[in-house]
């Protein structure tokens, strides 16, 4: 390792990031100078080398690029480690994610060009370097030098860290570097660039924040005391605070504007964190946050128990419960009045036989919230 490797790998380790490193076709050079300078421990969370095309896909949460080498799967992959990194950060560690993916020379003739795209993601935004190496000018192992160095200088950067870093590249080589900031957090989840977005009761969105332990999930158009109630005593119930989630998707209507979105939010300023998803059905929310205790209805658990929600198939239907189940999902239920005006609760429910330990019913004695967002829009004149 060259003495002006060191020095900024030194810095880099200095700095409060965290990372996460994923490179493909080249770059495993800097993973092992990054490793190979004291202090790795304060900045490498983890490398992946996803260098089959299966382990790529599978990094990239199922995504099958149509080219590999390309600046677009670059970023995808740094987006990939910095989700990982949220995941795996000690306290509130800014994360980085930076990955590579290259074609360099090999034990046989490429027809195409030799070229890297190295990109790191972080909150604020993605930087992309793009380099195309000249063609025979190098072997393989000054090809793997010249694109490590383009690694380490691109991590550095992330860490604000200064790098006069000598690639060494000649006259005919263009160094490429974009940067684009990210869209405001809700626009990110409607455009599927986040998993879900946290929004905290003074107004702070985090993409990808500290997974739920506990949900009430809703529309909330709008929010009213019936939901907080809820919340409040099945937090008592599921032994762990209950946040409340809105999915901008719906089984039967047009995504939520972003608009719609922010005004349904503003109610929750001062009352409660709210987990925004793509997460339509208990089963997706599942897979979302496995682990996660739920806060619903008598109403909701009807319709999660019934098969005509499952596409009028009572197998898929248990098949549902069971991978919900699996996920270490449970149900805290509160009652309600149904349109005759009955109040019903978890004990009116026929709950599938091996089911019944997922569902907790919630006395009346400690819930009971006559009152509806439909009613409420209705007195409004909203509907």
């Amino acid at each position: 390792m060259d003495a002006d490797v060191t020095d900024i790998v030194t810095r880099i380790h200095d700095t409060p990031q965290q990372s996460v490193l994923a490179v493909a076709g080249a770059g495993n050079y800097a993973l092992a100078w990054l490793l190979g300078v004291g202090g790795a421990s304060r900045t490498v969370l983890e490398t992946r080398v996803p260098y089959g095309y299966l382990a790529m896909t599978d990094f990239l949460g199922g995504y099958a690029p149509e080219q590999t080498v390309s600046a677009d799967t670059a970023r995808r992959m740094a987006r990939a480690a910095w989700a990982r990194g949220m995941s795996l950060r000690e306290q509130d560690a800014p994360i980085v994610g930076l990955a590579c993916t290259a074609t360099i020379a090999t034990d046989r003739t490429k027809r195409g060009d030799h070229r890297a795209f190295i990109a790191t993601w972080d909150d604020d935004s993605a930087t992309t370097d793009s380099l195309v190496l000249e063609k025979g000018l190098r072997d393989r192992a000054g090809e793997e030098d010249v694109v490590s160095r383009l690694v380490i200088a691109a991590i550095a950067r992330a860490c604000g860290v200064s790098a006069e870093l000598d690639l060494g590249l000649v006259s005919s080589e263009r160094l490429v570097t974009e940067t684009a900031r990210h869209a405001d957090p809700v626009q990110r989840l409607l455009d599927d660039d986040a998993r879900w977005v946290t929004a905290h009761p003074d107004g702070r969105m985090v993409v990808d924040g500290d997974a739920p332990r506990a949900l009430l999930a809703g529309s909330f158009n709008p929010l009213h005391a019936g939901h907080t109630e809820l919340a409040e005593v099945a937090g008592r119930v599921l032994g762990v605070p209950v946040a409340y989630e809105l999915s901008v998707s719906n089984v039967d209507k047009p995504p939520l504007a972003a608009s719609e979105v922010h005004r349904r939010l503003e109610q929750f300023k001062g009352v409660g964190t709210v987990a925004l998803t793509r997460a339509e059905t208990f089963v997706k929310k599942s897979e979302f946050f496995p682990g996660c205790g739920f806060a619903i209805g008598w109403d909701t658990v009807t319709r999660l128990l019934q098969p005509r929600y499952y596409g009028d198939s009572e197998t898929a239907m248990l098949t549902a419960l069971a991978e919900m189940w699996g996920r270490g999902s449970r149900f805290a239920v509160g009652g309600r009045t149904d349109d005759g005006g009955a109040f019903r609760s978890l004990s009116d429910v026929n709950i599938p036989d091996g089911f019944r330990p997922m569902f907790t019913e919630i006395p009346e004695a400690d819930f009971r919230r006559d009152v509806s967002s439909t009613a409420i829009r209705e007195s409004l004149g909203l509907n």
